[in-house]
């Protein structure tokens, strides 16, 4: 551990890797509304924030756990379709609220095309959101619809030994992992009709 007269310690959320106060300090500085999305393994959280003195105050906020709740969600929580909708739910009710647009805050997660994270973008400027951003980053629509896990689930299908242990959780709810495009067209327009 350093001692020197010219050595300070850094705060307690740099230290641990959870905030970078650089990034933070030039996100605020440009008097936008920072639209935060963080996600874990099963949830995705989505805010609009307008930062101030004594904190951020929260315009709207969004939860991938809503889907289920409002929207009768089927699928896993933690997928790019489920990341999708999640984003396109606080979307709506980003405009609902009379906030339009803002700048992507992705806090210290890694930017990699095509992820889940780029998934909710996407999913916010379909509804209509103005987000400063590139095209190129977004995950591909058969991707976003959950193609490619109905072609995979298709695959496992013909086997027996995968078959009993992938997609389990789909298999206690009823729901057929084949059926997941049809599915997220029909939540898709369940949210449009609900926030028109």
């Amino acid at each position: 551990m350093a001692n020197g007269p010219r050595f300070h310690v850094l705060f307690r959320r740099r230290r641990s890797g959870k905030t970078n106060f650089y990034y933070r300090k030039k996100l605020i500085f440009s008097n936008q509304l920072r639209v935060i999305v963080r996600s874990s393994l099963k949830n995705m959280t989505i805010q609009v924030a307008e930062a101030q003195i004594i904190g951020d105050k929260i315009l709207s906020a969004t939860r991938t756990s809503e889907l289920v709740k409002d929207f009768n969600w089927q699928s896993n929580t933690g997928n790019i379709p489920a990341s999708y909708l999640t984003g396109y739910l606080a979307g709506k009710k980003a405009l609902k609220a009379e906030v339009e647009g803002g700048v992507l805050d992705l806090g210290i997660a890694k930017a990699s095309y095509g992820n889940r994270l780029f998934a909710a973008l996407k999913g916010l400027v379909d509804a209509g959101m103005d987000i400063p951003h590139n095209e190129k980053i977004y995950p591909t629509e058969e991707r976003i619809r959950g193609e490619h896990i109905a072609k995979y689930a298709d695959v496992l299908s013909e086997g027996v030994t995968h078959s009993q242990f992938q997609f389990s959780l789909y298999k206690k709810k009823g729901f057929k992992p084949q059926d997941l495009p049809t599915h997220f067209d029909a939540v898709k327009n369940a949210i449009t009709k609900k926030y028109k």
